[in-house]
């Protein structure tokens, strides 16, 4: 068997698990929707203040890429607890003495996830399209969106599963991954715009990758093709990627000896 081929068998395996436990997508989609549906309509009078919001642009709009990074910390946290799942249940183990290659183990997993985070995305579009967004650059920017998401989403997975591997405990990775997410989220202009935000959070948003990753999927949504805040963003977002996943390679050398 070749590494494609092993990498796809445990992409089709993740992804039956969760058709057949569809209640963690409704879990992982559950607050993503709360803050979409209510919060935005909540604050959806901040167009009316000038100088606050984009000329234009309803909260709805400005909101909606928060919103989408919202839930892919979501499903980067479930990463860290699937693994743990497979450890404990002997799952890994087992994978561990077939002739299966071991580089598919890891990479069926991110892809699943990748690809769990861009259809949570489809359906967070849907339904901020249903409420009155869209996106101004079409089919193609919409796309792009996906892909923004799921390469952010797989960056933010090798935290998830390095804790996991780490700690082989669920509770853990979500204490630690959530005190690690929610403040970045809020320290970024992902719900709130940079002119709205005390001084000291703008300096720190600065070295804030959310706030490359957020950026670049609202202007994608309402700006157009701002490369010059799309490619820093996939760069920052490789960057992350590149750290989190040598830890999580790192672990996982450490748990198949």
């Amino acid at each position: 068997m070749t590494l494609l081929s092993d990498t796809r068998y445990l992409f089709v395996r993740y992804l039956k698990k969760l058709a057949r436990n569809p209640i963690l997508l409704f879990f992982s989609l559950f607050q993503p929707i709360i803050f979409l549906v209510l919060f935005t309509q909540l604050l959806t009078k901040l167009s009316n203040f000038p100088g606050i919001l984009p000329s234009g642009v309803s909260y709805l709009e400005f909101a909606t890429a928060g919103i989408l990074l919202q839930n892919a910390f979501g499903s980067a946290l479930q990463s860290g607890t699937s693994i743990v799942l497979d450890i404990d249940s002997g799952f890994l183990q087992k994978m561990l003495v077939t002739p299966v290659r071991r580089p598919a183990i890891l990479l069926g997993r991110l892809t699943s996830d990748a690809f769990r985070v861009a259809l949570q995305s489809a359906i967070i579009l849907g339904l901020a399209y249903a409420l009155g967004a869209s996106a101004t650059t079409g089919v193609i920017g919409i796309l792009l969106i996906f892909f923004t998401i799921a390469f952010f989403g797989l960056a933010w997975s090798g935290i998830s599963l390095a804790l996991g591997m780490k700690t082989r405990s669920s509770e853990t990775v979500f204490a630690i991954g959530g005190f690690i997410t929610f403040p970045l989220l809020f320290l970024s202009p992902a719900l709130f715009p940079i002119s709205f935000l005390p001084s000291w959070v703008q300096d720190v948003s600065m070295f804030n990758p959310i706030s490359y990753a957020v950026n670049a999927i609202r202007a994608l949504m309402i700006n157009g093709y701002e490369w010059g805040t799309i490619l820093p963003a996939w760069g920052v977002i490789g960057l992350v990627a590149v750290v989190t996943l040598s830890a999580t390679l790192y672990q996982f050398r450490k748990v198949v000896r």
